[in-house]
């Protein structure tokens, strides 16, 4: 059953464009695309719409160089070069929360150069840790809704909201609980899988993948791993959908048991609070939910968190990753990578493009890991 419930995941990702179309057609609701995992999907969902993450393939850009910079991240790059290829034709409209300039810059060039019927940027601010950050966002959470109401012809009601919450709510609380096993030794997932969840939740309905997470989180108790107690990893970093390279390191004699990035435990990890004013809990779970380093100035309380969720999943080792040329994330690796020293956990850098060179990746991992199994037979 459980391998049946990972393949059903691995389809979802592997045919995303098929299932949205199908998925369209049965409901004969609306879907939007959007970039980055600061977009509000509540709203989404009680105004009947299908958020998917738009993604790329993994295969190097051929036709962006005249709408956006080469010097651009390549997950920005590559996901335009999907919209210009016609692969996300089905989407009704694309949707971004304000999060860094490349991403920006790719949502702009699709709004200009790409048909689409509907087009949305909500100004979600940078500095989150101020006062003014939760009412901030709540009065562009009420444009954004009412922005919706226009565009489908339908009123957004306070129902509608308890709706779309309580489906986000639930899908995240899964994953979390998901999540619990990989604490176990050995764990009872690999960290490919955990990913291929993630992801899965990000390109579905999520009131579909909900239901293959209760069928999962009734299996789990009583599988039995595949896999030794390994050296126990955790991945941290800029966007990471490679899976790949996550099945290849593991290959190796490791298990990545934590992971903290957009297509990991940080999309889920911050749930929604119950207040009578939706709005204003909608944007309190995205205002304090665990950051984005391009919103965690100046106190760092993402380093924090990841710092305390290492120890609590017993991390013995860390990649800590970057994407060329993303900004954020490469500003944040001294001090990340000083805390997790702190703690007894070594880090190892990588920077990665739109294609992972493995056969170079390989041998860099392989030192990294003989490294660790050293420092486990002094002690």
């Amino acid at each position: 059953m459980i391998d049946r419930i990972f393949e059903a995941f691995r389809n979802m990702i592997d045919n995303r464009h098929e299932y949205a179309k199908a998925w369209k057609e049965r409901t004969g609701n609306r879907i939007v695309g959007y970039f980055c995992t600061y977009v509000p999907e509540e709203i989404l969902y009680a105004a009947n719409t299908l958020p998917v993450r738009i993604l790329g393939s993994h295969e190097p850009p051929t036709v962006t160089e005249p709408y956006i910079f080469a010097m651009y991240c390549h997950v920005c790059r590559d996901s335009l070069a999907q919209g210009l290829k016609g692969i996300f034709d089905y989407l009704d409209g694309i949707f971004e929360g304000q999060s860094c300039l490349h991403l920006r810059q790719a949502f702009n060039a699709w709004r200009l150069h790409i048909p689409v019927d509907y087009a949305y940027y909500i100004y979600v601010p940078h500095g989150v840790q101020t006062p003014r950050a939760v009412p901030y966002l709540k009065q562009e959470l009420a444009k954004f809704k009412k922005s919706l109401e226009d565009w489908t012809g339908k009123p957004v009601t306070n129902g509608d909201l308890d709706r779309g919450i309580n489906t986000m709510n639930r899908n995240r609380e899964l994953m979390l609980k998901v999540s619990e096993y990989r604490k176990s030794s050995p764990p009872k997932i690999s960290g490919l899988e955990a990913m291929e969840m993630v992801l899965a939740s990000q390109m579905s309905d999520k009131e579909e993948h909900s239901r293959l997470l209760e069928q999962l989180l009734q299996e789990l108790p009583n599988r039995k791993p595949r896999r030794n107690a390994d050296i126990r990893l955790m991945i941290v970093g800029s966007e990471d959908d490679d899976r790949i390279f996550m099945k290849n390191v593991e290959n190796l004699g490791a298990t990545f048991v934590l992971d903290e990035h957009c297509t990991g435990t940080r999309y889920f990890w911050d749930n929604v609070s119950p207040q009578e004013d939706r709005l204003a809990a909608i944007a309190t779970r995205y205002v304090n939910r665990v950051p984005c380093p391009s919103k965690d100035w100046p106190e760092l309380t993402r380093i924090k968190h990841i710092v305390d969720r290492a120890k609590e999943f017993n991390v013995q080792g860390a990649l800590v990753m970057q994407n060329k040329f993303c900004d954020p994330h490469g500003i944040e690796i001294p001090p990340l990578r000083e805390a997790l020293n702190s703690i007894g956990v070594p880090t190892y850098p990588l920077e990665f493009d739109v294609t992972v060179p493995w056969g170079q990746f390989r041998t860099r991992v392989e030192a990294f890991l003989e490294t660790l199994t050293g420092l486990e037979e002094l002690f």
